[in-house]
């Protein structure tokens, strides 16, 4: 009995000395540590959206090298208190946030100043080396900020606006999914390293893309719904969404702003719809090609008896050229034969001087403006530009163009319908008077 007794005794020893080992193991810097402790809950917090110069280690708990460091941290907490934060982060425990900063050694030392990317340090693991490297980037942020270049945090300058559009839940759909641009977006997350290196990228090739193609970016942090949805797995993701929305294609590219801008002009290309020259025959059919146009170029052809099949073709072919011209600009193109969209005429005021006639017509500002020169591919091009530019001579439509419901061209030659022939004798009978049966005339009233 006393054998065993002494046995367990020793066993218990045992596992108290082991667990006194692991807890110091796992905790590296207790409660009263001078040293920041950091978890994914305050990285942003105290990291990324820190006033001054912040060093955080990236250690693992059983890392002997970090065990070794932790004194030594620990003092340089206490020397630059004040001057700059000292943290550290259980990259073990937190495995994602590291692999964000890209950690595959411990203990990994990343200096975060405001408005830049995170620095290495690279130097001697002692205190005076920290210090020293610690006031060196302290210096740095002080010189900026009196040459007026205010870093603080991971906000941007409101002077330098970007032209990437910020989506969420609520409006994803109606910009992206619905829409027939082309859309490259930025799934983020505020923590990630990645991303912080990206956004100055981003932001300059959103600015020189502007008017071409669209870019958008999707905090996940605040919409987690996303990431599933679209598959989002790591930070930054970049996904395309070309003419089949339902199927966004990944871009794997650099991450640099003029790869993107390439990128992003090479899949306009690839992805543009062809152009396109619609009859109007309906309302909708207006709203849909002129509704979401910035302008909406109408043609009013001559009817098909002046011009046949062929003359009207022709027409069409060169308008269609036109489009093709522009096909990268925000413009829809369309036309309607004479007389069939009498109201429309009326408000654009075309009819009085013939056929055929061309108007920029703008349905959200209301707004039209005739061509005055010749309906050539020359005139008509030179037309287009200026209307781009603003146009001149733009006038108000009075009222809503009221579209008549038609039916479309069928690309044939117009047919004269022929009256019936009739004799004037039959005119003169009808006319004149009848007899009865009697055979006595009659005036018929």
């Amino acid at each position: 009995m006393r054998e065993m007794q002494r046995s367990m005794n020793i066993m218990i020893i045992t596992l108290l000395a082991i667990s006194g080992l692991f807890a110091h193991v796992n905790a590296l810097y207790g409660a009263s540590s001078p040293v920041l402790q950091l978890t994914p809950n305050n990285f942003k917090s105290k990291v990324l959206n820190a006033n001054g110069v912040v060093l955080v280690e990236f250690f693992a708990p059983w890392c002997g090298h970090c065990q070794a460091l932790t004194p030594i941290w620990e003092k340089a907490a206490t020397v630059l208190k004040g001057v700059a934060t000292v943290a550290a982060l259980d990259a073990d425990a937190h495995k994602s946030l590291a692999q964000e900063y890209g950690i595959r050694g411990f203990p990994t030392i990343k200096v975060f100043v405001p408005g830049k990317g995170p620095v290495d340090y690279m130097g001697a693991r002692e205190v005076k080396p920290i210090a020293e490297f610690a006031l060196q980037q302290v210096k740095a942020l002080l010189k900026d900020r009196l040459n007026g270049k205010t870093g603080g945090g991971s906000s941007e300058k409101k002077s330098e606006p970007s032209a990437s559009v910020e989506l969420n839940s609520r409006n994803f759909d109606e910009l992206v999914l619905k829409s027939k641009d082309l859309w490259v977006v930025e799934f983020f997350a505020p923590w990630c390293g990645h991303c912080k290196k990206l956004a100055p990228e981003w932001k300059k090739a959103a600015n020189n893309l502007k008017g071409k193609v669209k870019l958008g970016h999707v905090n996940c942090d605040e919409e987690k719904s996303f990431m599933s949805r679209f598959n989002v797995q790591g930070f930054p993701t970049i996904l395309v969404f070309g003419a089949d929305k339902d199927t966004p294609t990944p871009y794997e590219g650099a991450r640099t702003a003029s790869a993107i801008e390439s990128f992003a002009l090479e899949q306009l290309e690839s992805n543009t719809a062809p152009p396109e020259v619609t009859e109007v025959t309906s309302q909708d059919v207006l709203d849909e090609k002129c509704g979401s146009a910035a302008i909406c170029f109408v043609s009013f052809l001559p009817d098909i008896l002046d011009t046949k099949a062929e003359g009207r073709n022709k027409y069409l072919e060169m308008l269609l050229s036109v489009a093709n011209k522009f096909k990268r600009s925000p413009y829809s193109f369309v036309w309607a034969a004479a007389g069939k969209q009498p109201d429309f005429e009326t408000q654009v005021g075309v009819g009085g001087y013939g056929y055929p006639a061309l108007v920029a017509l703008n349905t959200k500002k209301g707004l039209y403006a005739p061509l005055k020169s010749a309906f050539e591919l020359e005139h008509i091009v030179a037309f287009v530009k200026e209307a781009g530019l603003g146009g001149k001579g733009n006038l108000p439509l009075s009222a809503t163009p009221k579209i008549e419901n038609i039916e479309p061209w069928d690309g044939k030659d117009g047919e004269v319908i022929e009256e019936e022939e009739f004799s004037l004798d039959e005119l003169m009978e009808d006319d004149g008077e009848t007899e009865d049966k009697s055979g006595d005339s009659k005036d018929e009233l």
